[in-house]
């Protein structure tokens, strides 16, 4: 039984890494938008499917594809921030609606073109298991974590030393002050965009290849995503990883003392819980001492 947990925490952790990747372009186009873009996850997915088309028609490695889905998501995502932008009147509603019926206009593709097929990395070397003590993983697991701990580094320095990065923080701080400083907002909130759609892209190849995806996982991404944001609280990189590895653990622990059947469930119980009881968050009451 102490195999098992270790076995399901280590595992939890490996896939709470991805999390935190979708999390944090979710939460990077809240922070500089205030709004939630509901077709996030569906980013993340067509992501995934790019590098199964690559896999799977020339027989090259997956992450092959990351230059291709890097453009595809990019631009998807520049277009549907052209399309809020245009939205005057009741914002974060008709945004709410909008992003909505993109996350399902792109479902329904995905599903016309591949089918509910469920679909996996064939890579024999992503799928090899390396052994670190009593716990195992396979090789694509292993990068993808490694690649989340880059990416995130990568996103934090630019948000701390970078002029675009100070610029986000500021619009998302306070727009009109942000104005009155030099800043466009527009030119700001479209960065933030981009890299949201940068971070999906890398998201949705490092799922690929630890996990199977089908088109109904869209959704469930965007859902992690936003019960991650509600759980750290504050839009901290940091706060957003630890919360991450926290649904990622709990799912894991689920499936293996319970049921899979309960572990979307699960998250939803966490997610709750931190609702009612800490409505800032786990790390909000610390941060705003600071």
């Amino acid at each position: 039984m102490t195999d098992l947990i270790l076995q399901a925490l280590f595992s939890g952790v490996l896939i709470g890494s991805v999390y935190a990747l979708v999390a944090l372009g979710l939460a990077l186009a809240f922070g500089a938008m205030r709004i939630i873009n509901l077709a996030h996850g569906e980013l993340v997915l067509l992501a995934a499917y790019m590098a199964y088309v690559v896999e799977s028609r020339t027989g090259l490695d997956p992450y092959m594809a990351i230059p291709l889905a890097l453009l595809a998501v990019c631009a998807l995502s520049a277009l549907l921030f052209l399309m809020i932008d245009r939205i005057r009147e009741h914002r974060e509603l008709n945004s709410l609606i909008l992003t909505f019926a993109v996350g399902i206009i792109l479902t329904n593709g995905l599903l016309l073109l591949f089918a509910s097929d469920m679909r996996s990395t064939t890579s024999p070397m992503l799928q090899d298991a390396i052994s670190f003590g009593n716990v195992y993983a396979m090789k694509g697991e292993v990068i993808a974590f490694a690649v989340s701990l880059v990416l995130m580094t990568i996103l934090w320095w630019w948000l701390k030393k970078s002029w675009y990065g100070r610029a986000v923080r500021a619009v998302s701080s306070n727009r009109d002050a942000a104005m009155l400083m030099g800043i466009s907002p527009v030119r700001t909130e479209l960065v933030a965009f981009l890299a949201a759609g940068a971070l999906a892209s890398f998201a949705g190849i490092a799922l690929y290849t630890m996990s199977v995806i089908q088109p109904a996982v869209g959704h469930g991404l965007t859902v992690k995503a936003f019960i991650v944001t509600v759980l750290a609280g504050v839009g901290s990189i940091p706060g957003v990883f630890l919360a991450a590895l926290l649904l990622g653990v709990t799912e894991a622990l689920t499936v293996t003392l319970a049921s899979s059947a309960l572990q979307e469930l699960a998250g939803m119980v966490l997610f709750l819980l931190v609702l009612f009881l800490l409505p800032n968050g786990l790390f909000g009451a610390r941060a705003r001492r600071g």
